[in-house]
């Protein structure tokens, strides 16, 4: 027999993952322990916790996988190649239709990228005087949103957007997004955006750990430095046009409930778990949370299987970060959609902000 934790490692699915399956009768233990709870599986349902893994990954409807995995120990296997068969289709024509797709959508890049006539590009050198306290808090308000797919390398870092008097440092791994803004003095010209690779934004940030009380950025082309009192972090910054973040920010309000984040720390880091439709970490199923606001405005977090339809889930992990990052006592959760960004705002300073994308529950 094996325990739930034995089957998660030997299967590659999360514990959270096994409790939702067991729930939606996907695959019962053979044991559990009547006074714990605690599941015990069978020798052979390793093979159908890992089949069970197989077929999730290709996306398999539940209701097919639970066909598959009734059909599977049965001498006729006519239902199940059925199945695999129906899903098969279902892959190619989505990869069909997503393949037209991007050929539109490269076609429209083709003109963006080559109009009639491109007016010359000019480079010139900003900068701007910053608080060196302002500018590291901004820094530790988004840096945990950075991406690290390789793939992706413009993610990979801090935008810098200077314009007027205001600094906006973001991030996104395209799952979540923080905002945070910081007076500048200094710039009069056009707005500047620049991207400081990771390494980059974080030797910055060391160096504004014990800076005077004001430090200078600079950006002359692909150069990033930031001086301060007689140290410099200094760097070259990737030739890529970060998404136009503004226009991802624009979000109907939604209802705000103010929360205490100790106590809501501690039901998120000891309440219930979900699995559901996340990117996977170091090649495990993320727990999720599903978060309910109740009639007296509080925050909790649901049971299994008891969300309702104003529910939102989220990464739980991702939410506990941005909880840090928001360096708040209280903070503010504004709640739009189930299938609406969670905004994650200081209650003094809507400018600094996290989102998160929410889950998709299994069915």
């Amino acid at each position: 027999m094996r325990s739930i934790g034995e089957l998660a490692r030997d299967s590659g699915l999360g514990v959270s993952a096994l409790r939702f399956y067991d729930t939606a009768g996907v695959l019962v233990p053979a044991q559990v322990d009547p006074s714990s709870g605690y599941r015990w599986y069978g020798p052979e349902q390793l093979e159908e916790a890992r089949l069970l893994a197989r077929l999730r990954r290709t996306g398999m409807p539940l209701a097919d996988v639970r066909l598959v995995l009734a059909a599977w120990c049965g001498e006729d296997t006519g239902l199940v190649r059925k199945l695999l068969d129906a899903q098969l289709r279902r892959l190619e024509r989505g990869l069909s239709e997503a393949r037209a797709e991007f050929s539109a959508i490269r076609a429209l890049l083709d003109r963006k990228e080559n109009p009639m006539s491109t007016p010359a590009a000019t480079d010139s050198t900003t900068r701007v005087t910053a608080s060196a306290p302002a500018l590291a808090a901004a820094l530790d308000a988004v840096r945990f949103a950075a991406g690290t797919d390789p793939e992706l390398p413009v993610l990979g870092g801090v935008l810098f957007d200077i314009e007027g008097g205001t600094l906006h440092a973001v991030a996104t791994d395209r799952y979540r997004m923080a905002v945070a803004r910081t007076d500048v003095t200094g710039h009069e010209g056009p707005r500047r955006q620049v991207v400081v690779p990771s390494p980059l934004a974080d030797a910055i940030r060391a160096l504004l750990t014990d800076a005077p009380a004001s430090a200078e950025l600079t950006v002359d082309g692909d150069r990033v430095a930031l001086a301060a009192g007689d140290r410099q972090a200094a760097g070259r910054c990737p030739d890529h046009d970060y998404p136009d973040y503004r226009r991802l920010v624009r979000l109907p309000e939604g209802r705000r409930v103010l929360v205490e984040v100790p106590a809501f720390r501690t039901a998120l880091e000891t309440g219930p778990v979900r699995a559901g439709e996340a990117p996977e970490q170091d090649g495990k199923s993320p727990d999720i949370s599903v978060l309910t606001v109740a009639a007296d405005g509080t925050v909790g977090v649901r049971e299994d299987g008891d969300e309702g339809p104003d529910d939102v889930a989220v990464n739980r992990e991702y939410l506990l970060q941005a909880l840090a990052a928001g360096a708040r006592d209280q903070l503010v959760l504004e709640f739009g959609a189930p299938t609406a960004p969670l905004a994650v705002r200081r209650p003094e300073d809507d400018g600094t902000f996290s989102l998160l994308m929410p889950v998709r529950l299994d069915a």
